[in-house]
């Protein structure tokens, strides 16, 4: 079964972790490490003969142009993260908009595919902000990935999401991150976070048992999780330990994971 593979091109300190140490005016000042990050990861996944999608932010498009190409000129697929990084929780449905429109502008001309796939900054299209949907529906797109068929996280999730990719309303298409579901009980191995916190051999497992119930997967990772040089702030315990833990084994768990699953881009899965 193949399953897709995608990639939330961001730097480290775009990164909801953050925000209360650096806003958006901040970051040209930060020492930048995206670009060699995603470098690292386009060699990987041309060794591996591997497709993605890269959900692009639109601050990076603006600021590396000639990343955002390279990376499409090598048929990754370019879909879009918005501009600002931005949680939906903390936008108005106008705001969003805007948003949404910057990010297009800088980001689609870097690429000669139509942007067609959305995913929401730490996964934040919830119940409360399902007004989303509408407008990507308007703005063309054709598919979101960002829900998270979770009910315990206190930042994301919807609860009673079906797991599977399905039409969410607008005829716009929902490729949910991955949860498996063992004795009653979500257990959310999309990559990220978990990825790193989880043994491999867990995700393994968990994966493996999506696919066998019929099921392709979409897994992601953002290229700062494969830098265990990047600056280290003094983020509280619960974030130090989301954001550092185990970033010198991402890179070789991903070449693991490539090499046992089966990935495209999320464009080619959903065969649109």
């Amino acid at each position: 079964m193949t399953n897709a593979l995608s990639i939330d091109l961001e730097d480290w300190f775009c990164a909801a972790n953050m925000l209360e140490f650096y806003t958006q005016e901040d970051w040209p000042n930060l020492e930048s490490r995206v670009v060699q990050n995603s470098t690292r990861l386009l060699e990987l996944f041309e060794r591996k003969s591997v497709k993605a999608t890269f959900f692009v932010l639109g601050w990076v498009a603006d600021h590396y142009p000639d990343l955002v190409k390279e990376i499409s000129s090598r048929g990754h697929e370019i879909a879009s993260h918005g501009y600002s990084h931005t949680l939906l929780t903390k936008m108005t449905p106008e705001a969003f908009e805007a948003d949404l429109e910057k990010a297009l502008s800088v980001t689609q001309v870097c690429t000669q595919q139509r942007i067609i796939g959305f995913r929401a900054p730490s996964f934040t299209v919830t119940r409360d902000t399902m007004w989303a949907v509408d407008i990507l529906a308007k703005n063309g797109f054709k598919y979101d990935s960002s829900i998270f068929p979770i009910g315990f996280h206190p930042d994301y999730g919807v609860a009673d999401e079906p797991l599977g990719i399905h039409q969410i309303r607008n005829s716009l298409l929902e490729f949910p991150m991955a949860v498996s579901e063992l004795v009653g009980k979500r257990i959310p191995c999309s990559g990220g976070g978990y990825f790193r916190l989880l043994p491999y051999a867990v995700t393994r497992i968990l994966l493996r048992g999506i696919n066998a119930k019929g099921r392709p997967f979409v897994f992601y990772v953002h290229p700062w999780e494969i830098d265990p040089e990047q600056p280290r702030l003094p983020l509280s315990f619960s974030k130090r330990l989301r954001h550092y833990t185990n970033l010198n084994k991402t890179f070789s768990r991903l070449e693991r994971l490539i090499s046992q699953f089966e990935f495209n881009s999320i464009r080619s899965v959903l065969g649109l």
